[in-house]
């Protein structure tokens, strides 16, 4: 009963909302100003497996984000210049990975703990040369931000598998978890486009960061304890009979400048690094006009880090994604994707029983329906094979998840 309440509030302030939208309340857009609100609700159930199916702690899961993007162009004169703000806050007590599966991964990448409101990014950026070089600084996140040829990259992207709002709830489906990401923090990101199709982007960041802290005082302590990471890749344009059929080729590497323990002398160092692939590419292109995504695409990632200091040592995943699969639907979007993660063996990342305690696999089918302009509705099925790596039985994860976006 409290959720049916819930939800029925929700949809009853998202109305209220774009009736604001609609009057233009929020005086967003003609003068530089542009303010976005949106929130994301999951209710999720481990049907069969896991540590348990009978704990209802962490089923229902939510967050919110109040975006300010400001164009200083139009605003103060400067050319190329812009300062983005992200507030965000979250509801559950705890995560349903705690309570009721047990996977390394995440099956819910949108959960996070009770939080009312943290400025979770705020960053500057000025662009040169004609919008070729980009530099980001400020309060920042490194997976994801800049585009090339209206594609995602940097930092380990995807157009297909990097949105658990609209897109895949599995954390393993949208970001590589051998990449040991840190917190958004204070950080310097570069990005520089020399041609249309190549481009190079580098950037450095707080390692100890933590998205609800300013980030000062573990920036700006005295120790080197920077995560470092750059990628490179060519976006492709592939001729076909309904336009091009465009393509992202990703490669990077990343240093994280923390101490960690080494699993065999338990002593602290601070070199640690790994690379990754990334890409995606469209195969099917179903009309003939330059904006419409409607068509059939596939991704695939692969990761691989040291495995004398991170708990996965090797990553890979790959799927695909289809857009306007039904006449009359075509914002429609449904997605299958696979994951497989190694654990490395001088982690203790598992104890040894079970049939394949030295990895987790996930298998997700979702199907995100556009209800609306503002409201998508996504039901979620996630198998997941030896959830954490540690003999815990294949779980069976059964979700919803509802966005709102103005």
């Amino acid at each position: 009963m409290k959720l049916k309440i819930y939800f029925i509030a929700m949809l009853l302030l998202s109305a209220q909302l774009s009736l604001a939208q609609e009057v233009d309340l929020f005086g967003s857009g003609s003068e530089g100003i542009d303010f976005a609100v949106s929130t994301t609700n999951v209710y999720q159930n481990n049907v069969h497996g896991g540590t348990s199916t009978h704990n209802r702690r962490g089923r229902f899961t939510g967050s919110y984000d109040l975006e300010l993007t400001l164009d200083f162009e139009k605003l103060l004169g400067w050319d190329n210049a812009q300062f983005y703000i992200d507030a965000a806050g979250s509801y559950s007590d705890v995560s349903i990975d705690d309570t009721s599966i047990g996977s390394f991964f995440g099956t819910n990448a949108d959960s996070g703990e009770r939080r009312a409101l943290d400025v979770t990014e705020a960053w500057y950026q000025q662009s040169f040369f004609d919008k070729t070089l980009e530099m980001r600084v400020g309060k920042i996140s490194l997976t994801g931000g800049f585009e090339c040829r209206d594609v995602p990259v940097a930092f380990d992207t995807s157009f297909f598998a990097n949105d658990e709002n609209t897109q895949f709830l599995n954390g393993a489906l949208v970001n590589n978890p051998a990449i040991p990401f840190p917190d958004n923090g204070l950080g310097l990101a570069i990005y520089w486009n020399p041609t249309e199709s190549w481009y190079v982007s580098l950037a450095v960041s707080d390692a100890k960061a933590d998205e609800r802290e300013t980030g000062f005082k573990t920036a700006f302590d005295g120790n080197d304890d920077y995560f470092y990471i750059g990628e490179t890749g060519i976006v492709s344009a592939i001729d076909s009979a309904n336009g091009e059929l465009v393509g992202a080729y990703r490669v990077g590497g990343w240093i994280d400048g923390q101490d960690k323990a080494d699993f065999d002398t338990g002593k602290n160092s601070k070199h640690d690094a790994g690379f990754y692939i990334n890409c995606d590419q469209m195969l099917i292109k179903e009309n003939n006009i330059e904006d419409d995504s409607q068509g059939l695409g596939v991704f695939a990632r692969y990761g691989w880090a040291n495995e004398d200091r991170n708990d996965m040592k090797e990553f890979w995943s790959f799927g695909l994604s289809y857009q306007g699969l039904f006449e009359g639907r075509d914002d429609d979007v449904l997605g299958v994707g696979f994951a497989h993660g190694a654990f490395s063996d001088k982690a203790g990342a598992n104890d040894g029983v079970g049939f394949s305690e030295d990895n987790e696999e996930v298998c997700e089918i979702f199907y995100n329906a556009q209800i609306n302009e503002w409201l998508s509705i996504a039901p979620d099925l996630q198998y997941v094979k030896n959830p954490g790596g540690n003999g815990n039985s294949d779980a069976v994860v059964l979700a919803v998840r509802a966005h709102v976006e103005f």
